[in-house]
């Protein structure tokens, strides 16, 4: 379980970085972009290419990067209408 949480945190730090909005997402959040993008990645991908703590990371980084931008998009959007 602990394993799966840093790796969680990884993903999500990565899919941060790639979507230049790591800065403003804490820890929290970047477990929480983690699993739930694993869970998406490889919802959509499938689960191919290496795997750690049973997650595909590559698929796992793509769902990731997906639910960022998203969220973004989504915050970004409710952020100007108040």
């Amino acid at each position: 379980m602990i394993w799966s949480l840093i790796v969680g945190a990884i993903i999500g730090a990565i899919a941060g970085a790639l979507t230049n909005r790591g800065e403003s997402m804490g820890w929290i959040s970047n477990i929480i972009a983690g699993l739930f993008g694993s869970a998406i990645g490889q919802a959509l991908l499938g689960h191919w290419g290496p795997d750690l703590a049973g997650m595909a990371i590559i698929p796992s980084i793509i769902g990731a990067v997906i639910l960022v931008l998203f969220v973004s998009a989504v915050l970004g959007i409710w952020g100007k209408q108040g």
